[in-house]
């Protein structure tokens, strides 16, 4: 129960690692608000499941990530009820159909980029001001081995690398409130996202891993459980590989 009674919000949790990271975290005995884009039945019922089971409160939080008017609702209503937040795990993520440089428009690229960084960054500055009248809290950020190796698609991993960057200026920013801010990245991960890649690029890329398959949701998410923990309360501004060994 190495959570046990801290709050975490978790974003992106309709599936994959998000939704892994919500149960792992209810099974150490966390309340969660699991956010999804969407109101959906599976989505409620999984919330509903986890409550009962592990005796917390697991509670569905709705928002799209390009609208800054829906997440300013979502968490000025938590801030307003004086909800604590122990935890927030950035994880919404878009992977983009692999395309070459000349044929990536900038338009794509900033709508990657609106997802997987500027939602991020927005969302952690309101919970934080929740975090910072509690004088404590961990951030985790989802990015990516791609954002620090490359070999991927342009505008994802342009954004990973951004948010690996942000991490660390993050760190250093609220490190005076005791909140500690850090990054996961997770190598070939077995999700609808992990599998959509090119057959090329994901052999290329297990085959130049000592440990040569996919992680599984469970082990990204075990991690995000040590961080979130005060197992890892000296731990901060660091980006932590879940890739299986990747050889350079």
């Amino acid at each position: 129960m190495n959570l046990k009674n801290k709050t975490a919000l978790i974003t992106g949790t309709n599936r994959g690692i998000g939704k892994e990271i919500v149960r792992r975290f209810a099974e150490e005995g966390a309340n969660v608000f699991a956010h999804a884009r969407n109101e959906n039945d599976e989505h409620k019922i999984f919330c509903g499941e986890l409550s009962s089971k592990h005796n917390v409160s697991v509670c569905p939080v709705y928002f799209d990530a390009n609208n800054k008017e829906q997440i300013k609702d979502e968490i000025g209503r938590l801030y307003k009820n004086n909800t604590s937040i122990d935890i927030l795990v950035n994880n919404i993520s878009i992977m983009p159909k692999y395309k070459l440089l000349q044929m990536t428009s900038i338009d794509e690229i900033k709508n990657t980029f609106e997802i997987n960084y500027f939602s991020q960054i927005y969302i952690t500055q309101l919970v934080s001001r929740i975090m910072k009248k509690n004088k404590s809290g961990s951030v985790i950020n989802i990015s990516s081995v791609a954002g620090i190796d490359g070999n991927g698609e342009l505008s994802y991993v342009s954004s990973k690398a951004a948010i690996i960057a942000a991490t660390k200026q993050m760190a250093i920013e609220l490190g005076e409130h005791n909140i500690r801010v850090n990054s996961i990245a997770p190598g070939i991960t077995d999700t609808d996202m992990g599998n959509s890649m090119s057959k090329d690029i994901i052999d290329y890329t297990l085959s130049h891993q000592i440990i040569n398959h996919k992680a599984t949701t469970t082990d990204i998410a075990n991690m995000a459980v040590f961080l979130g923990s005060d197992l890892s309360k000296h731990i901060t501004g660091q980006i932590i590989r879940v890739d299986g060994g990747m050889l350079k």
